[in-house]
């Protein structure tokens, strides 16, 4: 019996810094046969556009539609960042499993992996925001033009990146199930505090200006232009500095993280 032995010096590290399809595939399909997952995607962000039920002043026109369209793109935001969020914090399990610390002994390169999971969470968060428009549609009260439907979905869509580092970086900072009982309060706090469900023309000055600085401000404000036709600079701002510090802060953490949790 003959042992073969590999020169180190021949190894190759893989292209694209690791980044592999079949543990995507592998990454999608364990997301869609997660109840609670479904749930997240599919239930609860229908289930809080219906929750407004067509209240009075939905009628009354925002931007190039309606306030029941306005409702509508900000509850497919916070249902796709929610959805986002629970896909990226799924590191956590990871962790708790032993998962990540396997990952570290291959040449996989933090980022690589980020761009996996960044593309779960589009997919999901797509899902949670087809839902809502879907059930947006069928309550028939949402109007706005077709083209400014279309844009705002995919304007949205890409806002919810933000959340999925978000939930990448939290689980890696917080072990195991623990992850989603912060990240859902947190998220819907952000949200108030952000305008996502109250405008914040209706909060006082202090909070208005401390709303300017959270990481929900920017992004509900960039998926709600094509339709209020309103895109303040620094709200621009506020999603690309939210953005690159939750990215570079869970690259951080999966590159220091080795340990079983």
């Amino acid at each position: 019996m003959t042992t073969q032995t590999i020169d180190p010096t021949q190894r190759r590290v893989p292209s694209l810094g690791g980044f592999n399809l079949t543990v995507l595939g592998i990454e999608l399909r364990r997301m869609l046969r997660n109840r609670r997952t479904i749930i997240f995607t599919l239930v609860l962000p229908a289930a809080l556009l219906l929750s407004f039920g067509g209240q009075q002043g939905w009628d009354d026109k925002s931007g190039s539609g309606n306030v029941a369209a306005y409702i509508l793109v900000s509850m497919a935001l916070y249902g796709a960042a929610l959805t986002a969020a629970a896909g990226g914090a799924m590191v956590a399990v990871e962790r708790s499993l032993g998962w990540s610390r396997q990952l570290r002994l291959t040449p996989l390169n933090p980022v690589a992996y980020i761009l996996m999971k960044a593309i779960v969470a589009l997919t999901m968060g797509a899902l949670a925001i087809a839902a809502v428009n879907i059930v947006g549609m069928l309550m028939g009260k949402a109007e706005m033009p077709t083209h400014v439907w279309i844009v705002s979905a995919i304007v949205t869509l890409f806002c919810t990146l933000t959340f999925a580092a978000l939930g990448v970086f939290v689980g890696y900072v917080v072990p195991g199930e623990n992850a989603m009982q912060i990240l859902g309060p947190g998220l819907a706090l952000l949200s108030f505090l952000g305008g996502v469900f109250i405008p914040l023309s209706q909060y006082s000055d202090t909070v208005r200006h401390i709303a300017y600085w959270s990481p929900m401000y920017g992004v509900s404000e960039i998926a709600r232009a094509p339709l209020t036709h309103e895109l303040p600079w620094f709200a621009v701002v506020n999603a690309v500095v939210w953005f690159g510090l939750f990215v570079a802060g869970a690259a951080w953490r999966m590159s220091k993280d080795t340990a079983r949790v």
